[in-house]
C-alpha cells in the first residue's frame, strides 16, 4: 500500500525536477566551455542542487510506496516543465501540447484508481 505521503515526496520531487530543468536550461543558453565559467553559471549550479534535492525527495518516497504507483507519477514531471517553460522561458504551447498534457493526466489518474 502507498501512503500519502509519498506520493506527495513523488509530485513535490517532479515539480523540483521540472524547474531544475528550466534553471539548467537557462544556464545551458550562457554557458562556455571553461572552469571558471562554469562554477560562475549560477543558473547551472542551482539547477543541479535542486535536481538532487528532488531525488533525495523520490528515494525517500520510494521507502512508503509501491514503485509501480510511484514510477508513473514521474510523468508529471513533463506536465510542470511544459507550464514552466511557457511561464518562464516564453515558450509556446500548442493544441498537441495540451493534449500530450491531458494523455499524462489520464494515464496516471488511470494507475492510481488502479493501485
Amino acid at each position: 500500500m502507498t501512503n500519502m505521503l509519498s506520493i506527495i515526496y513523488v509530485v513535490i520531487g517532479c515539480m523540483a525536477g521540472a524547474y531544475a530543468s528550466i534553471l539548467m536550461k537557462k544556464g545551458a543558453d550562457s554557458l562556455e566551455f571553461n572552469i571558471k565559467s562554469l562554477f560562475n553559471n549560477k543558473h547551472l549550479i542551482n539547477g543541479v542542487l535542486i535536481y538532487g534535492m528532488g531525488t533525495i525527495l523520490y528515494i525517500i518516497a520510494l521507502r512508503g510506496g509501491e514503485l509501480s504507483i510511484l514510477y508513473p507519477l514521474n510523468s508529471t514531471t513533463y506536465i510542470w516543465v511544459a507550464l514552466l517553460s511557457q511561464k518562464i522561458l516564453g515558450e509556446k504551447m500548442n493544441t498537441y501540447k495540451w493534449l500530450g498534457i491531458l494523455f499524462i493526466l489520464i494515464g496516471v489518474s488511470f494507475i492510481g484508481i488502479g493501485g
